[in-house]
């Protein structure tokens, strides 16, 4: 049952230093929106991480979207360039991170790999009206899917590298999918 969307968030835009050099797409090629966590404490160290310029064309990793616990709603690289959030799904996707701890600050430690922290009601109230707010300006847009869906590698836990971890485990389990998916007309896709 899809209930009546909620408007779009106030989408500040705080776009991030290089975003200019992030290859531009047209609209009409976005297909999926990719929920993620930041696996960091705050969005302050999420736009610090999201600043750095680690790929040779001096752009870094970085969702479109940010989702903070109050619901704030920030615009770091605008839909029509393609932000680098999950690796082989950029050139379709529109990246959203909501401000979560995850894992933090042990992201490969064997023993720490939950995420325990819930999502707040105004982080998934303003989640709920940006994709709403999308899919009434990207008639393309079609799936919806959680990095942990398709980012499925495992890499050596930093407590014991015998034992392998999942790279990604974002939104997570305390993520709400019942409640977004009732709430969208997207299609939840995992390869």
């Amino acid at each position: 049952m899809h209930t009546d969307p909620l408007p779009a968030p106030r989408l500040q835009a705080w776009p991030l230093p290089y975003a200019h050099r992030l290859q531009s797409r047209p609209l009409g090629n976005v297909d999926l929106v990719v929920i993620h966590c930041t696996e960091l404490p705050d969005l302050a160290l999420a736009r610090e991480y999201g600043e750095r310029e680690i790929h040779a064309s001096g752009t870094g990793n970085s969702g479109h979207y940010y989702i903070d616990r109050d619901g704030s709603t920030h615009v770091f690289v605008t839909p029509d360039r393609v932000a680098h959030h999950t690796r082989g799904y950029n050139e379709r996707s529109i990246g959203i991170e909501l401000v979560n701890a995850g894992r933090y600050p042990d992201w490969f430690d064997s023993r720490r790999q939950t995420l325990d922290e819930p999502y707040t009601d105004p982080q998934i109230d303003a989640l709920l009206g940006l994709l709403g707010h999308l899919q009434r300006e990207l008639p393309s847009l079609e799936f919806i899917a959680g990095h942990e869906d398709l980012d499925q590698d495992r890499v050596p836990s930093s407590d014991n590298l015998h034992q392998l971890v999942f790279r990604k485990r974002d939104p997570g389990p305390r993520f709400p999918w019942s409640r977004v998916l009732d709430a969208c007309t997207l299609v939840r896709i995992r390869p």
